[in-house]
């Protein structure tokens, strides 16, 4: 049984696949849209429509890289407002075109420059909130690597919910927890254990629908196990929630947060 932490460290691998690699394995005819239309575009959220199996889908996710040069120009997949504010406009077209929404989730957490927060940050980040709880199409949501803080919850309050099972969810880095806890960064190994941030553990609290297997060593190991398991999760999903009204998924997604227990 692998330690938080050692899941932590599996997650945030570099190898592991991003979400370029889920939109150019698993969808098709696949355009990529840019811009908040107010001023500037952000790579670190990659957004665009295309086709899963012949359904029209929007597909929004979190932009790492694959080396250095990448994380540079994607900022590490920590969104600025310009990015959530663009991943806001791809929901609001696909409701007005009644297109599903699947969006993946990996990320240290929105960017905290201050630039950012100057430009509206955390409106940015509740404004997506507000707009997913009440979205009139389905939306699913894959936390594939790490999800931190407001800026995973920000693409993540959906229909579904699944986590690949050496995938992390949490209100911050196990770094920044231990900085604001015990003003010592390096104790992130203690608070790993005690953020309950694994699959597991979120699924045993029901913040999450389910866990997807990984092969030993993380999906990085076999990338197309990876795309399979997504595949195959849509597949079965998304037919049944198609068939639901606008006001019954909406109503759904509100009596599945009230519903979440209470000893959190």
């Amino acid at each position: 049984m692998l330690r938080a932490y050692e899941r932590v460290n599996i997650a945030r691998d570099i190898k592991r696949p991003k979400t370029d690699d889920y939109i150019n394995n698993i969808f098709t005819e696949f355009v990529e849209l840019k811009g908040d239309r107010l001023g500037k575009e952000d790579p670190s959220i990659l957004g665009g429509i295309g086709l899963f199996e012949g359904t029209a889908v929007t597909v929004i996710g979190h932009r790492k890289g694959n080396n250095l040069d990448e994380n540079l120009k994607y900022n590490f997949g920590m969104p600025s407002p310009e990015g959530y504010r663009k991943a806001h406009r791809l929901m609001k077209l696909s409701e007005r075109y009644k297109r599903p929404v699947i969006t993946f989730v990996d990320t240290p957490g929105a960017y905290p420059g201050k630039e950012a927060e100057e430009n509206g940050q955390s409106v940015a980040i509740a404004e997506n909130l507000m707009l997913m709880s009440a979205l009139r199409v389905p939306v699913i949501t894959f936390i594939t690597g790490e999800g931190n803080s407001g800026g995973a919850l920000a693409l993540a309050v959906s229909d579904e919910v699944w986590m690949f099972e050496n995938s992390v969810y949490s209100i911050l880095s196990p770094e920044g927890f231990a900085s604001i806890l015990w003003k010592d960064a390096s104790r992130k190994k203690e608070a790993c254990e005690m953020m309950k941030m694994t699959a597991a553990d979120l699924f045993s609290y029901g913040l999450i629908d389910g866990v997807l297997p990984e092969p030993k060593g993380g999906l990085q190991k076999d990338p197309e196990k990876a795309y399979e398991a997504v595949r195959n999760r849509i597949r079965e999903s998304l037919p049944g929630l198609m068939k639901m009204t606008g006001d019954a998924l909406a109503a759904g997604r509100y009596e599945k947060i009230r519903s979440i227990k209470r000893e959190l």
